[in-house]
């Protein structure tokens, strides 16, 4: 797929009006790459991450490669079961401006790196705007020690609204929440220990918690 192609794919998705029909033509897309494709990026993604801490990028490359099988698989499923025919619900704007800004970022690279790349994006696009769950999977971790984390049926990602300068970012389309820097009488969890102080400084400031 060249990038004329991909343009021309990007108009056509963000033309979509349903979660289905979306899901349907995501899914005829992504099946048209290989498993080798996946191991591709895969390979690709842990030759971007070579330099940081050891344990760190162990815990990316697990999360990351069981989310990429995870959705390609999750999407074969779907179509093969015909669950999207019965997704109707209504598409927000977002799901629009977000094939725009694919197609911003497939227009420059060689064309193994814009197709693979294209991939990367059907696959977000599948989990955001069809299954409506985080881009970054639940689990992925950051610096730090947070996680997007799942908590009462609720998405939250600790960089959520610190990547809106990044031209391709998936935050901007993501329904996960920002993660809360302070829960209301309730610690963060599995935070890091900056949060966790700043837990408890802050219901001793702002709730007069004496004991």
């Amino acid at each position: 797929m060249n990038r004329e192609e991909i343009s021309r794919q990007c108009s056509s998705l963000g033309s979509m009006k349903t979660r289905g029909e979306l899901g349907q033509a995501i899914a005829d897309l992504v099946l048209s790459y290989s498993p080798r494709d996946l191991q591709q990026m895969r390979w690709n993604f842990s030759g971007a991450i070579q330099d940081i801490n050891p344990e760190y990028r162990k815990k990316l490359e697990e999360t990351i490669t069981a989310h990429l099988h995870g959705t390609y698989q999750a999407l074969r499923l779907m179509r093969q079961q015909g669950s999207f025919a019965p997704m109707t619900q209504p598409l927000g704007k977002k799901a629009a401006e977000y094939w725009t800004m694919v197609a911003s970022q497939c227009r420059s690279g060689d064309e193994e790196q814009v197709r693979l790349r294209f991939l990367k994006f059907l696959l977000s696009g599948f989990c955001m705007f069809v299954q409506e769950i985080p881009g970054h999977p639940v689990g992925t971790p950051f610096p730090g020690g947070d996680k997007v984390e799942i908590i009462d049926g609720t998405y939250y990602c600790p960089v959520r609204d610190k990547a809106n300068d990044v031209d391709s970012a998936l935050c901007p389309f993501c329904p996960a929440l920002q993660t809360p820097e302070v829960g209301y009488l309730k610690p963060p969890v599995k935070g890091s220990d900056h949060r966790k102080k700043e837990f408890l400084r802050q219901t001793f400031d702002r709730h007069y918690y004496n004991g």
